[in-house]
């Protein structure tokens, strides 16, 4: 039995692998503002003879590093998420993920503990270049433009955690996730999926952002967490940066009518102009599809669920919330 601490342990992602990893038989120390986590999601562990959930700060330096102290590696997925949360919090967003990394990182260093860092595949910004490569380089907008500033507080995350991995001999390893979706997401920050499937089971309007031709592939939450447990401990991947997710690709429109259909909806579809759902400034990338040679190479990643299936399951959960 081993003990994982996970920054953000009670959030979307985060509670799926405190479920993951206590079902292998390990003990969970779950470690969450809840800024963005729901007791909720964790409320089935709660009694859990091998589960801790720590409400604190990720930025309150003696309470980290006791919990890290205790740790036998850490999975580090505490930071702003959501479109909506970035454009509307861009402090908030830099100085949850830069700060909060950057400590991570040092005391993570201080005890020779194991770290995975999740990044995002926001880094890829405007790049044009289909699938993403972990080597391609990076393409960000403009300072004015508040979403890259997420793109770029996740760089250099990303930044860091390469240089503790070359300079001191961390065994990190950096992961960009591609829109990760599945039952306990929240669309409240800007989720698509979960929103799209809220307003179908309320026979509401469901709203696509600007035309619905960009294009996104979506990846089961079960199919990720294994994929980072997979990774904590292979020698092989520190240092490295890994893409996850899918490379199933729809258009926004197809995913509104894929849920509308079912759902069983009677839900009209309708468009909403980015300048009336953001601001004038917003800028959206037409496709997000990762290149995944990488990481099979290394654990034999592929994604079992199909986009219907992610579909299905978090229908049945916005069902059985209703």
């Amino acid at each position: 039995m081993r003990t994982f601490l996970i920054t953000g342990g009670c959030g979307f992602i985060g509670s799926h692998l405190s479920d993951a990893l206590l079902a292998a038989g390990h003990r969970v120390i779950a470690l969450d503002d809840f800024s963005t986590g729901q007791p909720g999601n964790v409320a089935h562990l709660n009694g859990h003879p091998h589960f801790e959930c720590v409400t604190d700060s990720v930025l309150n330096r003696s309470r980290l590093a006791e919990l890290i102290a205790r740790a036998d590696a850490v999975f580090h997925l505490a930071a702003a998420v959501g479109v909506r949360l970035i454009v509307e919090s861009p402090v908030r967003t830099i100085e949850t993920n830069v700060k909060g990394t950057e400590l991570v990182l040092e005391l993570a260093s201080v005890h020779d503990t194991p770290l995975l860092i999740t990044s995002s595949s926001e880094v890829y910004g405007k790049g044009a270049r289909v699938p993403f490569c972990e080597d391609d380089d990076l393409v960000l907008g403009n300072t004015k433009t508040g979403r890259w500033s997420y793109a770029c507080s996740k760089a250099l995350d990303e930044f860091l955690a390469l240089a503790y991995a070359r300079e001191r001999r961390l065994r990190a390893i950096v992961v960009r996730l591609f829109n990760t979706a599945g039952p306990r997401q929240t669309g409240r920050y800007g989720m698509v999926l979960p929103t799209f499937v809220r307003q179908a089971l309320a026979n509401q309007p469901i709203t696509v952002y600007g035309d619905g031709t960009q294009r996104r592939c979506f990846c089961d939450v079960n199919d990720v967490v294994g994929a980072l447990i997979a990774l904590i401990d292979n020698s092989a991947g520190v240092g490295g940066v890994f893409n996850i997710g899918s490379d199933e690709e729809v258009t926004i429109g197809e995913l509104a009518e894929r849920v509308r259909r079912l759902a069983h909806s009677r839900s009209e579809i309708v468009h909403i102009p980015y300048d009336q759902a953001w601001d004038e400034q917003f800028e959206d990338m037409m496709r997000r599809i990762p290149d995944l040679r990488r990481i099979r190479a290394l654990i034999g990643f592929t994604p079992k669920t199909s986009l219907d299936g992610i579909i299905a399951r978090v229908i049945e959960y916005e069902r059985a919330r209703l």
